[in-house]
């Protein structure tokens, strides 16, 4: 009650994607008040060219907290009718979003790997601090996030400012990020279109020409500069 007091009484109110606006709407805030601003990234340097060996495997990655709600099982079941050779690395420790969630996950997804024989494809990296993720990103050719819901999604945009194509859910700001067929894919949950979409991404000079695009929408859109000019905007129209 306390916060949506605070909310509504607010000049301004500012959220970080299209999601989050909807979502302040539906709380009863009214949209003339409503900015979109998205959280910000420092962009690294270019990742080194990668050795792109014809008939290497597909390096894939998920990262983020593993929950139910990221549906990893869907990515999982995509990998294992892959007709190439591939690798998938799941970054990120198992987390409860919410109390009706069961416990168990992540040795529920380590047990359908067994099932699906994909087990020594698939390595579980565990949560990782955040000064060595930049060695999955960089070693990474494809990103993929299956998620049901987000409010942002940062994993999303660090991937994106590796230049990694990004394969997505429309969740969070995959919708602002990715164009669909030229920095990614946008896709429905479920392991049919995530399979075909991992399938056209095993073309290394698609994978080559998405990767310049989505670094240079990141740029663009999410390198705080521009970030804080929309800040000081704001400010400066009251």
């Amino acid at each position: 009650m306390t916060l949506k007091i605070s909310a509504k009484r607010a000049d301004a109110v500012v959220v970080s994607s299209a999601l989050e606006y909807e979502d302040a709407v539906e709380f009863g805030i009214s949209r003339k008040k409503i900015h979109v601003i998205p959280m910000g990234i420092d962009l690294p340097d270019p990742s080194p060219e990668k050795n792109r060996i014809e008939g290497a495997p597909l390096n894939i990655l998920f990262a983020g907290r593993i929950a139910r709600v990221r549906r990893v099982e869907l990515l999982l079941r995509a990998v294992a009718g892959l007709s190439f050779p591939w690798r998938l690395t799941l970054v990120g420790g198992e987390e409860k979003t919410s109390s009706l969630s069961k416990p168990g996950y992540l040795p529920e997804l380590q047990r359908l790997c067994g099932s699906l024989g994909i087990e020594d494809r698939v390595l579980f990296a565990g949560a990782k601090p955040p000064e060595e993720l930049p060695l999955y990103y960089q070693t990474a050719d494809v990103f993929v996030y299956p998620s049901l819901y987000e409010n942002f999604a940062q994993p999303i945009l660090e991937a994106a400012a590796y230049g990694i194509p990004v394969i997505s859910t429309a969740v969070g700001i995959a919708q602002e990020i990715i164009k669909d067929g030229e920095t990614g894919f946008l896709v429905p949950g479920d392991p049919v279109h995530l399979r075909e979409k991992l399938e056209r991404l095993n073309d290394p000079t698609l994978r080559e020409d998405m990767e310049g695009k989505i670094r240079e929408s990141v740029r663009k859109k999410f390198a705080w500069k521009p970030i804080m000019d929309q800040y000081m905007e704001l400010y400066r129209s009251f």
